[in-house]
């Protein structure tokens, strides 16, 4: 455990991983991982497809680095590099390793970010790329991660999920020729996964200068000095955490379960909120059926939460 968290209460250590690289035999990658992440009391979400791996996993930080070595022994991800961070409760709730035809949809077929990816830009370097007036700034997220935070001055493209993005990239006007050139452009997302794809296709579509923030917000968030900053708000994150900020210190927002709406203060002090059942925007639309089932999903994830630190013990 860090020493500079301080406290005793249990600490979370969280990986978060991804990389583009041809998998030809992906499903064969399946069970063995599964079973080395149960062995070691991780929990998370791996997503294998042909063009690659996505990945986060939580529990001790010892057995976490244990899978993260595993996979790192195939030749293919030998230099995957994951995002680390601590959580105070358990990002995660259950260990899966799933198949997919892609580790992040797109649903445009032909695009090879491991061989056709923008440019990456380094944190310490994005600042001064974005200030560039010529250079054309879009946020590739969904519209519900953007509302949370974003760059100064990117461009919200108002999606609902990623497959939606490259039909808004051939017609937005933004990235029309300037003098017959088509204009520079850099793109960011959380991690760093979606701008490889969205900068991929962009090049396919014949764009030059294309640029994408190395590892994402989050190593953005983690390696800028709040002073020295462009970022504006919090940035959502796929899992208990819900959002964070610099330093990848959680945000102060929750989530409802029911319907995945972020929750801030105001949100969680309503009549209608019930942790982990619904909340003022689902409460009237939600049967007693579903919150009784809800109920007890949230009892048990109760339950979970306080045998977690016993877990992280292990055997005395």
């Amino acid at each position: 455990m860090d020493a500079s968290l301080g406290g005793t209460a249990p600490r979370f250590f969280t990986a978060s991983f991804y990389k583009f690289v041809a998998l030809p035999d992906h499903a064969a990658l399946q069970a063995p991982l599964q079973a080395l992440c149960l062995a070691h009391r991780v929990k998370g979400l791996v997503l294998l497809a042909p063009e690659g791996i996505n990945g986060g996993l939580s529990g001790a930080a010892a057995d976490v680095q244990s899978v993260i070595d595993h996979l790192r022994q195939d030749p293919r991800l030998a230099d995957l590099t994951p995002q680390m961070a601590w959580a105070k409760q358990p990002p995660f709730h259950r260990m899966k390793v799933r198949l997919k035809k892609e580790i992040v949809t797109m649903g445009v077929p032909g695009i090879d970010p491991a061989q056709m990816a923008g440019t990456y830009v380094a944190p310490k370097d994005w600042n001064a790329l974005i200030a560039d007036p010529d250079v054309v700034l879009i946020d590739t997220r969904n519209d519900y991660e953007v509302a949370l935070g974003t760059f100064a001055g990117a461009i919200n493209p108002e999606i609902d999920n990623f497959s939606q993005l490259p039909a808004w990239l051939s017609e937005t006007p933004a990235l029309r020729p300037a003098g017959g050139a088509p204009p520079k452009v850099a793109m960011f997302c959380t991690g760093g996964i979606r701008c490889e794809k969205s900068t991929a296709l962009l090049r396919q579509m014949g764009f030059a200068e294309v640029f994408h923030l190395q590892g994402g917000i989050l190593e953005y968030l983690a390696q800028t000095p709040v002073e020295q900053s462009r970022w504006q708000g919090e940035c959502f994150v796929f899992d208990e955490r819900v959002s964070v900020g610099h330093g990848l210190q959680p945000g102060g927002l929750g989530l409802c379960r029911n319907c995945r709406q972020t929750l801030n203060e105001e949100d969680q002090k309503s009549p209608w909120f019930e942790l982990g059942v619904s909340c003022a925007h689902c409460h009237a639309s939600t049967s007693e059926d579903r919150k009784r089932n809800a109920r007890e999903r949230q009892r048990q994830w109760a339950l979970q939460q306080w045998r977690a630190p016993l877990l992280l013990a292990g055997p005395a």
